[in-house]
């Protein structure tokens, strides 16, 4: 009977100490990489979801990165979209895309940020990010296929090859894909 008792006892002990390792492993910061895949003018609602997902994710505590990539370079790229073809546009899709004042009061209050720190347009989100350090990289072999000229991204992206994408892909803890 002894036997048992402390047995039990000893796996007791063992599965509380288990349960809170695995807790403490969750609760640990990570570094989250954000695959954002899809233009705005291909379907807003995935490109809109990006920043917000992020900024929830720092204020977590862990580390976030997000990789432009395919049609996506097309909405950070100054002068694409709309405005195309306009000699000396100097805004991106993003740019022009505003927040809604429902997501922006939303925002508020989930991340507890008054609403006047809440961006008014998606560009200017990416910025805010930018200075909450959130890394944004761009994936440039797409950035040729769409014959857009890295120096006209926008400056919160930088401009990266395929080996750098790979090796993004295996150093982060966990990716997101939009």
């Amino acid at each position: 009977m002894r036997r048992t008792i402390s047995g039990l006892l000893v796996i007791a002990l063992f599965t509380l100490f288990t349960a809170g390792f695995v807790v403490a492993q969750q609760a640990a910061p990570a570094h989250i990489l954000i695959h954002m895949k899809t233009s705005l003018a291909l379907d807003d609602a995935q490109i809109c979801a990006v920043p917000n997902v992020a900024w929830a994710a720092v204020k977590a505590g862990h580390k976030v990165t997000i990789l432009v990539d395919a049609s996506a370079v097309t909405s950070v790229t100054k002068g694409f979209g709309w405005f195309r073809g306009l000699i000396g546009s100097e805004t991106t899709a993003l740019d022009r895309a505003a927040l809604p004042e429902r997501e922006r009061q939303a925002l508020s209050e989930q991340m507890g940020a008054p609403l006047d720190q809440v961006p008014h347009d998606y560009g200017e989100y990416f910025e805010f990010l930018k200075k909450m350090g959130v890394e944004f990289y761009g994936n440039r072999t797409m950035m040729l296929l769409y014959k857009i000229d890295p120096a006209r991204v926008a400056s919160a992206v930088t401009p990266i090859p395929l080996e750098r994408m790979v090796q993004l892909f295996s150093e982060v803890d966990r990716t997101i894909v939009y």
